[in-house]
């Protein structure tokens, strides 16, 4: 038997974190045998690229030889580089990342054919794209298309995140942004001594 390996975009190391929608700008990838929930976390180095996270990322994705990719949403140099290392992405995934996992398993997310805006599977309406009800595929937030009408710019809308999971999610992404912080100053303050 194949065992099947995903990787998951996250705020956090473990299981219990929170699902980072953002996949090259993630913290962590959370990446999890779906069957025996044994999981491995690896810290994302190209978060802070100034350009090309999403491709640094999907190829330290792919040499963990992952099978699909759980995220909120994947930009197109993302996307290109993960479907020709043949990874499948799914998205729509919030929560955590054993939530994300159980919903990939139960067949509850998206998998994506073309590359998702930013902020998509949040349940917000930030930034998503959805049918006005006209054809027009272009409006934010609030209608969900029928499952006959739903495609990848009309995904259905998940359920709305409690304030209890948004406020997990923002504390995790503001201590993600403190280290971060701490880093830079710590090298600023290396390259200030070295002159």
């Amino acid at each position: 038997m194949v065992k099947m390996k995903v990787a998951v975009s996250a705020a956090g190391g473990s299981l219990e974190a929170q699902v980072d929608p953002r996949f090259g700008r993630c913290p962590y990838f959370v990446i999890v045998d779906i069957d025996t929930m044994a999981f491995e976390a690896i810290p994302n180095i190209s978060a802070g690229a100034m350009s090309g996270a999403g491709i640094q990322a999907a190829q330290a994705i792919a040499k963990k030889g992952v099978q699909a990719v759980i995220t909120g949403s994947v930009g197109p140099n993302a996307y290109q580089a993960l479907s020709a290392a043949g990874i499948r992405i799914f998205i729509g995934a919030f929560g955590t990342v054993r939530d994300a996992v159980e919903s990939f398993k139960n067949g509850r997310l998206q998998e994506a054919t073309i590359p998702g805006p930013m902020g998509a599977g949040m349940g917000r309406g930030m930034g998503m794209r959805r049918g006005m009800g006209r054809g027009m595929g272009r409006g934010l937030g609030g209608f969900s298309a029928p499952p006959f009408l739903q495609t990848p710019m009309n995904p259905p809308i998940p359920p709305p995140m409690s304030r209890e999971e948004e406020i997990l999610i923002l504390e995790d992404q503001m201590k993600s942004l403190q280290q971060t912080l701490e880093r830079i100053k710590k090298r600023l303050d290396e390259l200030k001594g070295s002159r």
